[in-house]
């Protein structure tokens, strides 16, 4: 998809670790960038957005953000959580989905991540007999409810699942892959994961598909 002009991006998920540098790259490519966050206090350091406070499981406020937007890129996250039932990221992303059909907005970036779908059993031998089993568990469940709603939504999407983040800066490349018959293991800086979430905003070179990118 290319844009005649600079797009109109809605951010979710904006004040985490990456949610941040896919704000500050957007801003510095001349993006027009909203963002939605619960806590106008979390976000007030950025510059150059129009800053929407509200709940993403909440319809009327995600169709408010995403009207008049041509893209949406969810950064969404939530902590480990070795023993509660996590839906945060399912039950947002379904209202998302309704709220951009509402409002025909087409394209959805959504970032999950190593280990979701058929990704699970390639983050090498510490992600996925210890890490994995006993802290992401859940968390990797709803994820993968995530993703199903994602591909069955009719929209123009692309998941982006990131190998292990790392905050070191980025080298300004990466390997996406859907053939991971040969992966076992590795990290991206999210900087660099911020960067090819981007690209997918005006590319649709892995449109309908669910690239792993690493190093």
């Amino acid at each position: 998809m290319i844009y005649s002009t600079q797009p109109k991006i809605l951010v979710l998920g904006a004040t985490g670790g990456t949610g941040r540098l896919i704000v500050a790259q957007a801003v510095a490519r001349g993006y027009d960038v909203a963002v939605l966050v619960r806590s106008a206090e979390k976000a007030k350091d950025f510059k150059g957005v129009t800053l929407i406070v509200g709940d993403a499981r909440d319809e009327a406020v995600l169709r408010r953000a995403v009207k008049g937007r041509d893209a949406v890129v969810s950064a969404l996250g939530t902590p480990a959580s070795p023993f509660r039932e996590v839906m945060l990221l399912s039950t947002a992303t379904q209202t998302l989905v309704k709220a951009m059909q509402a409002e025909g907005v087409d394209r959805l970036v959504a970032i999950t991540g190593l280990g979701a779908g058929d990704s699970v059993g390639h983050g090498g031998l510490l992600f996925d007999k210890l890490i994995f089993p006993l802290l992401l568990r859940k968390v990797y469940a709803d994820k993968n409810r995530q993703e199903a709603i994602v591909r069955q939504s009719g929209l123009d999407w692309v998941l982006v699942r990131p190998a292990i983040l790392s905050d070191k800066p980025g080298r300004g490349t990466n390997r996406a892959l859907t053939d991971l018959l040969h992966f076992h293991g590795g990290s991206i800086a999210r900087a660099d994961v911020a960067r090819f979430v981007l690209d997918q905003v005006g590319s649709d070179e892995w449109l309908g598909q669910s690239p792993l990118i690493a190093w």
